[in-house]
């Protein structure tokens, strides 16, 4: 995909994650094909001197000549960068936002009446290659430009198509998800500790438990419910502490946080 071009509007850690992860991906992109805009020229350096990529102190500067327009700003923001920039996009340039709670509907209001957008919900992991990403294409966006934006996100990660009524779910799951996850490890350490273990070897035993346990769920397309039978022996260590989970409805508690994490998300969109 050696003509493919991107330019990012805002420098943050997303940002840096998808070109770090498009450079090693064998994609063919190289890094004069990237331009970045930021405001902060210790970013812009920072940047230039990493990944070799092209960076800018105007946001519309950054926009020439790019296939993707990526908005990796926050919400906040977003309204006052598309006033900015809303001239500058070009016909057949799809803008890609990764602005969470913004709507499509929102970003086309900006733009001109056939501007073709992708919304886009990543999670942290992205940070380290591990990513979970929702896209929602909007209307007027070809199969095609749909693929090369989930070819640009699978360089992090994984990636899903949902419909943008989906989207507060996907917030509350993956989005808000890791740090569900990041409790579960503390807590995991901290029984560790309690039973004795040191505190580095406690928590390098619980992070790898969580990482292994979910590739195996990846891995073996195996549902968790039959994973966990797997692990548990009759009348064994395993069922003992699934046992406490239950009567302190664990899994009910997770439920609950994703519910109203959802209804968060929707009450924050409108």
């Amino acid at each position: 995909m050696s003509d493919l071009t991107l330019a990012f509007i805002g420098g943050g850690n997303m940002a840096e994650a998808l070109i770090k992860g498009v450079l090693a991906s064998g994609m063919g992109l190289e890094p004069t094909h990237i331009h970045v805009a930021d405001p902060q020229e210790a970013r812009r350096t920072y940047l230039t001197g990493s990944y070799g990529v092209t960076a800018h102190a105007d946001n519309k500067a950054a926009l020439k000549g790019a296939r993707l327009v990526i908005l990796a700003v926050k919400p906040q923001m977003i309204d006052q960068v598309l006033k900015e920039i809303q001239d500058d996009i070009a016909d057949g340039q799809v803008v890609v936002s990764i602005a969470a709670g913004v709507t499509i509907q929102r970003i086309q209001g900006h733009l001109y009446a056939d501007s073709k957008v992708v919304r886009v919900m990543p999670n942290t992991p992205s940070l380290v290659g591990e990513g979970a990403s929702a896209v929602t294409p909007g209307p007027g966006v070809t199969p095609a430009e749909l693929s090369t934006v989930r070819e640009v996100l699978a360089a992090v990660g994984s990636v899903v198509v949902v419909a943008e009524e989906q989207m507060d779910a996907v917030t509350a799951l993956s989005g808000s998800g890791p740090a569900y996850v990041f409790t579960m490890i503390e807590a995991l350490a901290d029984g560790g500790v309690k039973m004795g273990l040191s505190r580095d070897v406690a928590m390098t035993l619980a992070a790898q438990t969580v990482l292994g346990a979910g590739r195996m769920v990846l891995s073996t397309a195996t549902h968790p419910a039959a994973l966990k039978d797997m692990v548990t022996s009759p009348g064994g260590t395993t069922a003992a502490g699934l046992h406490v989970l239950e009567k302190a409805g664990f899994r009910g508690a997770v439920i609950g946080a994703v519910e109203a994490a959802a209804l968060r998300a929707r009450e924050l969109g409108s």
